[in-house]
């Protein structure tokens, strides 16, 4: 379409790989729910998307999806963007790897580091590439600062 819509509340693909094919159920007012909620309502769409339990309407409305390539073991991908949305965010398979760190005395040291790789495709006419870059840096500095407790 030529129509930008704005929408007022955050709604979140998320990417299932089905036997037959990838379906992304939606959750709804992402903004709204809590770490534990989002988490609840991924599995509950997850589950029923195995069992092909979907109502058309779950996999309707998503303002931004996320797919996990990593999944089947890739390092990183380039996710194609699920229109109508503008952008998506895949995430790479999660490895250790071994990180070089400023040590304590001021000497480099290596360390084991859990490590993912993340990719963003959007709609340059849309979302400026500037913006795209600040938020994966944002999401980058936020799982990387991200509390233990706040699992």
């Amino acid at each position: 379409g030529k129509n930008v819509i704005y929408r007022k509340q955050i709604n979140i693909g998320v990417a299932v790989a089905l036997e037959w094919g990838l379906i992304v159920p939606v959750i709804r007012h992402a903004d709204d729910l809590s770490l534990s909620g989002i988490t609840r309502v991924l599995n509950d769409l997850a589950a029923r998307a195995r069992a092909k339990k979907l109502s058309p309407e779950e996999v309707q409305e998503g303002t931004f999806t996320i797919t996990n390539p990593g999944v089947f073991g890739s390092l990183m991908g380039t996710p194609i963007i699920n229109q109508p949305q503008v952008a998506i965010l895949g995430v790479g398979a999660i490895e250790k790897r071994p990180k070089i760190l400023p040590g304590t005395d001021g000497e480099d040291t290596i360390a084991i580091r859990t490590c993912a790789y993340f990719s963003i495709s959007f709609d340059h006419r849309v979302i400026d590439g500037a913006i795209a870059d600040q938020f994966l840096a944002f999401v980058k500095k936020t799982i990387e600062t991200f509390p233990e407790t706040g699992l």
